[in-house]
């Protein structure tokens, strides 16, 4: 055998396995590798979309808390305010109470004073009576003399 031949036909040979390599099993790898290719490119373009919607949902999620903070902190004043306000106006009632007891106290007390006043009229008219029957021994009558014991009494 010839080196010649050999080589000839080890050159074919090679000559075929590349052309049936490039045919048959080249394209398969170069579309998985295309495919791979364009998968990780997508993920990668998915990632930064990810990152870009995560970053401005973390700005509308700042921008809520902080509005949620402002109208916290502007209900719990509306609350303080409206809390002074009812503890005035419970002031407020609460002195008018005590101010129409007491107006209503020293009316009774001058209803009583009155009353305390007229009977001791009649108790003083009454001991006036007894005192001017002992002294003339004789019997006062209160329906005849009328007059001069209603008289006695407005002195009194």
């Amino acid at each position: 055998m010839n080196i010649n031949a050999t080589l000839f036909l080890q050159a074919v040979v090679f000559a075929i396995l590349v052309w049936f390599t490039m045919k048959f099993v080249w394209p398969p790898i170069t579309k998985a590798l295309d495919e791979r290719t364009q998968k990780i490119a997508a993920g990668l373009a998915a990632a930064d979309k990810a990152k870009t919607e995560l970053a401005a949902a973390n700005q509308r999620v700042e921008q809520e808390l902080a509005t949620s903070r402002n109208e916290t902190a502007s209900r719990l004043a509306d609350a303080d305010r409206r809390a002074q306000q009812i503890i005035e106006e419970a002031k407020v009632r609460a002195s008018e109470e005590a101010n129409r007891i007491i107006v209503a106290a020293r009316a009774e007390a001058d209803q009583q004073v009155v009353q305390a006043r007229e009977a001791l009229r009649e108790q003083v008219a009454a001991l006036a009576v007894r005192g001017a029957e002992q002294i003339l021994r004789k019997e006062v009558n209160p329906t005849v003399h009328a007059e001069l014991l209603s008289r006695l009494k407005t002195e009194l």
